[in-house]
């Protein structure tokens, strides 16, 4: 068995989980598919349009949950529409036999988010999404709704991430502060730490441009064509009009930015947790983790901003220029992975400003 430390497991720690045995994969792994501090996960070959999201529980596996709730099994080795308002189930090609004292937690990656397909992965037994408990051992599935456009993925298509933890490794507020004083974590000058870094919505403008709306009955979006796709067509410019604010209309989806920039150091990793829904009557869906590097001097960075995927509930609702949207909370890695965020040219997002997925010009 694989010696592990406390901490975010890095690419290095991944490779050597998977030659333990502890990561299963139906196939060998893709060149790319390990992040400095993530796996991707790859659709296996089946999938199946189910009536409702669910659970399993303690009690039940996937499978009995699909036996009561699928309506159709659909082939993906020959590449699958799944369409807005449906959702489906798939395989994974990845199973985990984890050991007793590591756990893993999954999240869109950062361009399935950017173009509002909701994923989350699920577990035989389980109470909760996009957590895989220590000493989990079996085979994974992707819940997947699109919400914007249609999409056509594939035996082979990554649309989630999997981040391996040991031990309680998150920054406290106090830890938050410290690091900040010494590695600048924002570009802001008075930070506020509670629970995780504030991060807030900048509406004053990038060039006069605020964000993006996108538009309604569009074209299908092939998740592994990348720079394909005329950003006119799915999407809709917002203009900055000098009033600091924008309206969001109930169940349209927008990507903004931060306004801050933000930074991860090389022994750290981050993700984006949502601040206090009592704030306000909107959801910012955040995809993807900010993996070690991210924004930073030492992987070719100068601070990127945290892009945002948000959607308004039931009602409109009203967004500030500096309102706060969000929280970063760090970890700290096991250990530094040999390759940052941004130091390979399969980085999509160091350095980023308001920028759409990776699939629009």
């Amino acid at each position: 068995m694989v010696k592990l430390e406390d901490g975010i497991q890095s690419a290095e720690g991944i490779a050597a989980l998977a030659s333990a045995g502890v990561i299963r994969p139906a196939s060998p792994f893709a060149d790319d598919q390990i992040q400095p501090a993530s796996l991707d996960l790859r659709l296996g070959g089946r999938a199946w349009r189910v009536r409702a999201s669910f659970l399993p529980g303690r009690t039940r596996d996937v499978a009995a949950c699909l036996d009561k709730l699928k309506l159709h099994e659909i082939d993906l080795r020959q590449g699958a529409v799944l369409e807005t308002g449906c959702v489906y189930i798939a395989e994974l090609q990845e199973g985990v036999a984890l050991p007793p004292d590591l756990a893993a937690s999954a999240n869109p990656k950062s361009s399935t988010g950017r173009i509002d397909v909701f994923t989350r992965v699920i577990t035989d037994q389980a109470r909760e999404f996009d957590m895989v408990e220590a000493g989990y051992a079996g085979p994974l599935f992707a819940e997947i709704s699109p919400r914007t456009f249609p999409v056509l993925v594939r035996t082979g298509s990554r649309l989630s991430q999997l981040r391996f933890r040991r031990g309680a490794v998150r920054l406290d507020d106090a830890a938050l502060a410290r690091l900040h004083a010494t590695t600048p974590l924002v570009d802001c000058a008075d930070p506020s730490f509670q629970g995780g870094v504030a991060v807030s919505v900048d509406l004053s403008g990038f060039d006069g441009l605020i964000g993006y709306r996108a538009k309604r009955h569009t074209g299908l979006v092939d998740v592994d064509r990348p720079r394909s796709y005329p950003a006119a067509e799915f999407w809709e410019p917002l203009r900055a009009d000098g009033s600091g604010t924008l309206i969001l209309d109930p169940g349209q989806f927008y990507i903004l930015a931060s306004k801050e920039a933000v930074q991860v150091p090389p022994d750290f990793a981050a993700e984006m947790v949502p601040f206090d829904p009592l704030v306000g009557e909107f959801r910012v869906h955040y995809a993807g983790f900010f993996d070690p590097g991210f924004g930073h001097a030492e992987a070719g960075g100068t601070g990127a901003r945290a892009v945002l995927e948000v959607r308004s509930r039931d009602v409109p609702f009203m967004l500030e220029d500096g309102q706060i949207v969000g929280r970063l909370v760090y970890e700290r890695m096991a250990q530094r992975p040999a390759a940052l965020y941004g130091s390979a040219a399969g980085s999509n997002y160091q350095a980023q400003g308001l920028k759409l997925s990776k699939h629009f010009v």
